[in-house]
């Protein structure tokens, strides 16, 4: 490829096809490549000299010359349903559009986690994470506290990546955009994404939050290269100091954000049940060589709370602001 630029071939030889799929394609501009659209084998042989990273072909063309062409990746648009070949990926054609579209772009994002470098950090923005494997330890109310703390002083974001995540019951405002929204516009020019961040936004208080994803399913299918790139794009912005991550297992790629971070929380419980849990976790960090995620890591055990406020806005005040004011002493 010449220099960045990111290529995906388009081959069929039904012309009809072949031109449909390419309007509808680049009517989202915010694709991470471009597309060249072949309905001749040996024009595209001739023409497609270095190695794209995206080879999408229909069964019916594909051939011994297309399948010399090293791409990183080849689809093929399968209109048998029989899979015939082996080292490449097989995508239904006759499906809808969009649907052809999310499953060229889950590939692609495969491949670029082959690829994709760590968070370059800036050393600008600070990553807080807040994770348990314990459930009902009031780890929401804990990180919603602590950026609702941090934003009195600060520029503070809040991402909550829970499957259930509940916000949008005590905030029934915010059901409009959400993070699988913002997730759309990551492979567009950085202005676009900024402005979508900014016109997706909500605010807390003083915090900023991104509304979570009203179905926990979506969430399970975001992969952990595209959770990176989000807190990498958010860091690239430059306008926050602080971001505080609500994480849940219910993502892909948990550890590496957790490594992201320059401290996590861990709420954990005192019975036998949630001691086996957060024993269990630490042996899987430990087995996967993330041993630097449980050397920052706080593990603490909340005191009865006797109440929260009815309101989240007034989360910074009460036992639980008097807590996470000591567990911020350090880091801010």
């Amino acid at each position: 490829m010449k220099g960045e630029e990111r290529i995906m071939v388009l081959c069929d030889t039904e012309d009809e096809y072949a031109q449909l799929m390419t309007e509808f394609l680049r009517k989202n501009r915010d694709l991470p490549w471009k597309i060249h659209t072949y309905t001749n084998i040996q024009e595209l042989v001739k023409e497609e000299k270095n190695s794209p990273e995206l080879l999408v072909v229909s069964e019916s063309a594909y051939c011994e010359e297309l399948q010399k062409i090293e791409a990183l990746q080849t689809v093929v648009l399968s209109e048998s349903g029989v899979m015939r070949w082996e080292n490449v990926l097989y995508v239904d054609k006759y499906q809808q559009a969009e649907e052809v579209l999310k499953e060229l772009i889950r590939v692609y994002m495969e491949i670029a986690d082959t690829r994709l470098p760590k968070l370059k950090r800036s050393g600008n923005i600070t990553f807080i994470g807040n994770y348990s494997p314990v459930r009902r330890a009031m780890q929401t109310s804990f990180a919603l506290t602590m950026g609702q703390i941090l934003a009195k002083e600060h520029s503070t974001l809040y991402l909550n990546f829970e499957h259930y995540a509940g916000i949008g019951e005590l905030r029934p405002d915010i059901q409009s955009s959400d993070m699988a929204d913002l997730l759309y516009f990551l492979h567009g020019d950085r202005e676009k994404f900024r402005l979508r961040l900014q016109s997706i936004c909500k605010r807390m208080g003083n915090l900023d939050y991104i509304p979570p994803m009203k179905s926990g399913q979506n969430l399970l299918t975001i992969t952990e290269v595209e959770w990176l790139e989000l807190l990498q794009r958010i860091e690239d912005m430059g306008e926050y100091e602080y971001v505080i991550l609500d994480l849940s297992e219910s993502m892909q790629g948990l550890f590496e954000i957790l490594r992201a971070c320059k401290v996590v929380f861990t709420i954990t419980k005192e019975d036998r049940i949630a001691r086996s849990k957060l024993l269990q976790y630490e042996q899987m960090l430990s087995l996967y060589e993330y041993e630097d995620v449980l050397a920052k890591t706080r593990r603490l055990k909340l005191p009865h709370i006797q109440r929260l406020p009815e309101e989240l806005e007034q989360l910074t005040r009460g036992d639980l602001a008097a807590l996470v004011n000591d567990m911020l002493n350090g880091i801010v």
